[in-house]
């Protein structure tokens, strides 16, 4: 199964994230390939030799970074064709925000999905019942607060991370449900 993982990260923490999920999605696999790369430096040829397509983007203002936007801009000509229909995804996000909220980190991981759901892509949520979800989770998927309470850039936690990765285990479990 063959995966690609595009991000955005300003301060090193989507970045993060991505290798955490990454991890999870290794830990007990053999048969998996998985390709990192920056939204900027990801191909519609990546996008279309995926099984599994994972976005990630710190939150900007509300919104996904512009970074992770022109990527999804660039594959509209996938779209045309029908290109990504039935191929897998999932999405995570970093974000600060004042105090403990997400700073709209779920309206972000929304329209990544919608993005997703608009090629005709199967979609993969975060359920509750997976470890760390308490720590690091939304049923969209995986969120690592990178933002101290003055709105400040921080660090993503232990706790985010293990969130990531068990959110990229449950991933390339179901797409392999999926893909069989």
């Amino acid at each position: 199964m063959r995966v690609v993982i595009a991000y955005h990260s300003d301060y090193g923490n989507t970045k993060k994230m991505a290798d955490a999920i990454a991890a999870g999605m290794r830990a007990g696999q053999t048969d998996i390939s998985i390709d990192l790369h920056s939204a900027g430096e990801t191909s519609l040829q990546d996008l279309l030799t995926a099984d599994v397509i994972v976005f990630g983007t710190p939150v900007h203002m509300g919104s996904m970074a512009w970074q992770m936007k022109q990527l999804i801009d660039r594959a509209a000509k996938l779209w045309m064709e029908g290109a990504l229909e039935g191929k897998v995804g999932g999405v995570f996000a970093t974000g600060g925000g004042f105090g403990g909220a997400g700073g709209g980190v779920e309206q972000t991981m929304i329209s990544l999905y919608s993005n997703f759901l608009e090629h005709g892509m199967v979609v993969i949520g975060f359920p509750k019942s997976l470890p760390a979800y308490a720590d690091g989770g939304l049923q969209w998927g995986p969120y690592g607060r990178s933002g101290n309470h003055e709105g400040m850039p921080d660090t993503v936690s232990e706790a985010a991370l293990a969130a990531a990765r068990s959110y990229g285990s449950h991933l390339i479990e179901v797409a392999g449900k999926i893909n069989t």
